[in-house]
């Protein structure tokens, strides 16, 4: 998929643990999971403010897009 997910590096640069955000964001740590990981085929805008809130960041800090990762279709 050519949106990468950065959740682990804001993760990381707050010292929160998955189990935390997932908590104060209000979806289950699997779901986040999901997310964290390139999985998700979709994220809603509600989760995506959320997430921003918490992390005190921006949307690009945790999606960027990779040129050249792209599937045919």
């Amino acid at each position: 998929m050519p949106i990468a997910v950065d959740i682990d590096v804001m993760l990381a640069k707050r010292k929160m643990s998955v189990g935390e955000l997932a908590d104060r964001i209000g979806i289950t740590p699997a779901n986040l999971a999901v997310l964290k990981n390139g999985r998700a085929k979709a994220v809603r805008f509600a989760t995506l403010a959320a997430l921003c809130e918490v992390l005190e960041c921006q949307p690009g800090d945790l999606l960027r897009w990779e040129a050249g990762d792209a599937a045919g279709g």
